[in-house]
């Protein structure tokens, strides 16, 4: 994808990473490449030969699934497509947030533009207007197995396209129709196999995936900043993160990750204080071992970025339309079944996880006075203050929470469609329990961070180093030191966001340049 004209113009199977984070951060007008068109057409029109035809092709002419046996009479095959979307639209729970249908819209685009689909250039340019207009389809999170494609959200996606149901338009949920006509978009009449292709794909699983990648990427970022501030908050040593140490293991998360740790403390006033006489031998892992532990988070994390990557060009729908010489074949596949994504799913959940977890740790060291040398609880007045004690529960009770709901989705199956589609991948699933995960572990982040420069005031006048000064003054700026018991939870909200927003690591981000491939 590239920019033109402050459009970015999409061409089929070329997303980037990049591409993809600028879409989930903001909605920049999109144009699809021109040359896209004419596959696009070539695609369309074998449809249309096909049925001219009059030979029995599965979606196009026949029920789907279990009744891909009967036979449709070609005077109902736009109401076969149109009921297609009806019928499948029964998601439930709460409305996918505007992030996540942007992606789910710019992969739907891409995929079908690469004219292996079937559609009409008509279908991918309405669906490129919803996305221009900010016409968010309202779809609901739950009610897909991550497998004959994400068929629910995506009807839903749809039920946008044809005026039916509602939309966010404008921050508000208003009826799908008074939107189109708003905008100055005419809903579509979906003809043989459009509807199908619609919603056979994987992109809403792995729009919920992605989400869970960024987010992920942002607490890794996070985690090592508030690791780094709370090892000189606890007067901890550097000297595990020699480049030494870990070039004789040789995992390169770990090199990385230790020589940001390395940056990130360097030229510390509270390190050189405690370089001599200090009488520890060595600090708890969840001090020591950070590089070992974030580094093996960031490798799981860029390789669950590099599947998700390919899923995000891929074809996915189901059947596909292939030239044989002069003949445009059918060819029926299992593209849709999001295995791939189920697995970078749940590989990004076990890095979320152990982020928190380690995180929790050095909260619970930084409360301890016989391991942090701070006052107890980070509090002056211990016994009529109780500072950072509950504080440290609410970041267990999260970081406990983390652990069950890590469990991998894609472990689990379960039949449907009378057993025609008998082994699914809990995708889609596997994907959404990202975003809890990720807000628990931000929660977990923010505390720390607070009880991290809690610990860097109580050792002034000496400074930390550079970086982590000015993630103390912005941090500072938003929450005063706790010099007394107040009301908490703001504080942990204002620090929270600060993680969520990437804030942590905005002013060292050159530091984590490896992260992002």
């Amino acid at each position: 994808m590239s920019k033109t004209m402050n459009a970015l113009t999409l061409k089929p199977g070329s997303l980037t990473l990049s591409d993809l984070r600028n879409v989930w951060n903001e909605a920049a007008p999109l144009a699809l490449a021109a040359e896209a068109y004419p596959v696009i057409a070539a695609s369309a029109a074998a449809v249309q030969a096909i049925v001219a035809k009059g030979d029995a092709a599965y979606g196009i002419n026949t029920g789907f699934g279990l009744l891909a046996k009967t036979r449709i009479p070609d005077d109902k095959l736009e109401q076969l497509q149109r009921n297609l979307i009806l019928s499948h639209s029964v998601g439930t729970g709460e409305l996918m947030s505007d992030a996540v249908c942007r992606l789910i819209m710019l992969m739907k685009i891409g995929s079908l533009a690469r004219g292996y689909s079937g559609v009409r250039p008509l279908i991918i340019d309405t669906l490129i207007a919803l996305y221009n207009a900010g016409i968010m389809p309202a779809i609901p999170a739950k009610g897909s197995v991550g497998a004959s494609g994400d068929l629910a959200p995506l009807s839903h996606m749809t039920l946008a396209m044809l005026g039916v149901g509602q939309v966010r338009y404008k921050g508000e949920l208003v009826d799908a129709m008074a939107a189109l006509q708003a905008a100055g978009i005419a809903p579509v009449v979906l003809a043989a196999k459009e509807g199908l292709a619609l919603i056979n794909g994987t992109q809403v699983s792995a729009a919920l995936a992605l989400h869970g990648l960024f987010m992920a990427e942002r607490l890794l970022e996070a985690g090592m900043v508030s690791g780094a501030l709370s090892l000189d908050a606890a007067k901890g040593s550097d000297s595990p993160f020699d480049a030494r140490v870990h070039e004789v293991r040789g995992q390169p998360g770990q090199i990385a990750a230790a020589s940001i740790y390395r940056q990130l403390v360097a030229g510390s006033a509270i390190r050189a204080s405690h370089l001599v006489g200090d009488e520890r031998v060595q600090d708890p892992y969840c001090l020591r071992c950070q590089p070992q532990v974030m580094g093996a988070c960031w490798d799981i994390i860029n390789n669950g970025a590099r599947t998700l990557l390919i899923e995000a060009n891929a074809v996915t729908d189901n059947p596909l339309l292939f030239k044989d010489g002069e003949l445009s074949v059918v060819v029926s596949g299992g593209n849709f079944h999001a295995e791939p994504v189920a697995f970078a799913a749940d590989t990004l959940a076990l890095a979320i996880a152990e982020i928190g977890s380690i995180s929790e740790r050095r909260i619970s060291l930084l409360i301890d006075a016989t391991l942090s040398g701070l006052p107890p609880f980070l509090v002056r007045d211990p016994g009529v203050n109780s500072g950072f004690m509950i504080a440290h529960v609410t970041a267990a009770a999260l970081a406990s929470e983390n652990k069950s709901i890590a469990h991998p989705g894609s472990v689990d199956t379960i039949p449907t469609s009378a057993n025609q589609e008998d082994h699914v991948s809990m995708a889609t699933y596997a994907a959404r329990r990202l975003d809890d995960m990720a807000q628990n572990t931000a929660a977990i982040i923010g505390i720390e961070l607070l009880a991290a420069a809690q610990g860097i005031d109580f050792h002034r006048p000496l400074k930390t180093s550079d970086h982590l000064e000015h993630v103390h003054q912005q941090l500072r700026q938003k929450v005063a030191f706790f010099d007394q018991d107040r009301f908490f939870a703001p504080d942990i909200e204002a620090a929270k966001g600060m993680v969520m927003r990437g804030e942590l690591s905005a002013s060292c981000k050159h530091l984590f340049t490896p992260l992002h491939p």
